[in-house]
């Protein structure tokens, strides 16, 4: 198990055992669960039996996506458990993806100012990044979670067993993050997930644990962002700007965010060698893996001066300075690195002819 600055990481059997016991420790007055369409039908059936308690449970409902990753939705929820009568002494468990953890999880620190919740994650990409981390918030227009703050789940369960429900482009979209945790934090764990060509059930459980406390123990070490944590962020400072471009603009094909974070390790790692002097075998060998994975997405100039418009709004950005993570060698991260626009334009220009 994995612990985070407040609550644990557990593993289905255990999981269950461990949330049940919870439950029976603590007297809710209400117990919420937050499903998005998706997995009120294809999650929830499968969670509900293996919860045991009296207190009444409230089932309330989200539209599927990053498009209804919003306050609007969030007044939606707000509204739907005061009409229920929530309380203080209520709980709220996120059973979904990455928009139902960030966006349950904030709806929870706010109400009543604030109640209890558990997170059950049901994608990959929820399971190895989104749930764990306290990292909860919804996005502002096209603008990747702008709004948030950091509060710990009680819990987080993880059961693999969810993932049989996922298309295979959600599985590609989790393993994004995974690879991502290889590349800052172990070479050998890096040559491990990237050789993966199918991902089977059996081989993710050993993965995930992994992937969870690797993240989980740079969130103990720094849980709120000031220095070691920003090293998750690898991929990300071009990643969620091409993610939110293509949110918006109909001509491009909109990107699961862990398509987004794929691509954004390309460019990053590109960066990493201009202006680190990140080994070349290697550059090209974290592209060829991703290629193969995720394919290839088209920008002209028009949208690359977009994107990069966009990236003004990242988090990581202090005193109007555009913060990137980059990369000396793999496990060997640098924070707070400035890339001038011009070598952003070679970057595109690298991954145009990968």
């Amino acid at each position: 198990m994995a612990t985070t600055a407040k609550g644990t990481v557990y593993y289905k059997e255990e999981a269950y055992k461990k949330i049940n016991e919870y439950l029976k420790e603590n007297n809710h007055s209400k117990i919420f669960i937050l499903v998005d369409s998706n997995t009120h039908e294809l999650c929830l059936p499968a969670f509900l039996p293996k919860i045991e308690t009296e207190t009444a449970i409230e089932i309330i409902e989200i539209e599927a996506g990053e498009p209804f990753k919003n306050l609007d939705t969030c007044m939606g929820v707000w509204q739907a458990m005061s009409d229920l009568e929530g309380d203080r002494k209520s709980l709220m468990i996120n059973l979904g993806g990455g928009v139902v953890t960030d966006l349950g999880g904030f709806v929870a620190s706010t109400f009543k100012r604030g109640i209890n919740y558990i997170n059950v994650p049901t994608t990959l990409l929820s399971m190895v990044d989104a749930s764990v981390g306290g990292k909860t918030g919804v996005d502002l227009g096209n603008l990747k979670n702008q709004i948030g703050v950091i509060s710990n789940a009680e819990m987080v369960i993880v059961d693999s067993d969810y993932l049989a429900t996922l298309p295979s482009e959600e599985m590609r979209s989790g393993l994004a993050e995974i690879l991502k945790h290889g590349l800052i934090a172990d070479e050998a764990y890096w040559e491990k997930v990237g050789q993966l060509s199918e991902l089977t059930l059996k081989d993710l459980d050993d993965i995930i644990r992994v992937s969870v406390d690797i993240k989980a123990k740079v969130v103990a070490e720094d849980p709120y962002e000031n220095g070691l944590r920003k090293t998750l962020n690898y991929g990300h400072t071009l990643g969620h700007a091409i993610e939110s471009y293509c949110l918006t603009h109909n001509e491009k094909k909109t990107l699961l965010h862990g398509e987004a974070v794929a691509l954004g390790i390309i460019l990053a790692t590109y960066l990493s060698k201009e202006l680190k002097n990140f080994p070349t075998e290697k550059l090209e060998s974290i592209t060829k893996r991703i290629v193969t994975l995720y394919g290839k997405v088209e920008f002209s100039k028009e949208d690359i001066d977009a994107v990069i418009d966009l990236m003004k709004y990242d988090k990581k950005n202090e005193a109007g300075k555009i913060n990137f993570v980059l990369l000396k060698d793999i496990g060997e991260t640098e924070i707070d690195c400035q890339v001038p626009n011009s070598l952003i334009f070679n970057a595109f220009e690298f991954y145009k002819n990968a």
